[in-house]
């Protein structure tokens, strides 16, 4: 193959990025149904939004012996969590979509439940239950994305590698208070 023979030329390149400007970063090159991305992306979203919130809420009420050490690593979560609904949200304006951060409908949208859990290890147990869900979540929105958007499939996998890093740990705390039978 001739050095650039898979690249248009650049004549071709720079015609084609002067059109359709104010679409951004969406080229002609973009494969992916944008009307599907921005619901995929805005469940992600809402997702992310539940998970914080749910974090937040037990780094605040774990209570007992070993809750000073599991409610820190909560609010790590739930600031990681809000890390992911932060980048998510600027992937859907770079796409030219609207970050849906509306509350009503919020735990609808969300793929994961906000289930506040009784005692420490209901709330542990509720967290590795939502990072469970996340994982399958973002493991078919990677292959869905594929070659169709790169840019997007790339962001959910590092994501997807926090949600499994974040699962772990929550099976770590599982072991280490659940009752032993």
């Amino acid at each position: 193959m001739a050095s650039g023979a898979f690249l248009s030329d650049i004549q071709t390149l720079r015609r084609r990025a002067r059109e359709h400007i104010a679409q951004g970063a969406v080229t002609p090159g973009y494969h992916a149904d944008r009307d599907v991305v921005l619901k995929l992306l805005n469940e992600a979203l809402a997702t992310e939004i539940i998970c914080t919130l749910r974090y937040k809420r037990h780094h605040y009420m774990a209570k007992g012996i070993h809750a000073e050490s599991v409610a820190a690593e909560f609010l790590q979560h739930a600031q990681e969590e809000s890390q992911h609904a932060d980048q998510l949200a600027e992937r859907i304006t770079q796409l030219g979509g609207a970050p849906n951060f509306n509350p009503e409908g919020l735990a609808t949208r969300s793929h994961a439940e906000y289930i506040e859990g009784e005692s420490l290890v209901d709330m542990i147990r509720e967290n590795l239950v939502a990072e469970r869900i996340a994982i399958e979540t973002y493991r078919d929105m990677v292959r869905y994305f594929g070659d169709k958007d790169p840019t997007t499939r790339v962001m959910l996998e590092q994501i997807l590698a926090k949600e499994e890093e974040h699962a772990n740990d929550m099976t770590e705390l599982l072991s280490a208070h659940a009752p032993r039978k």
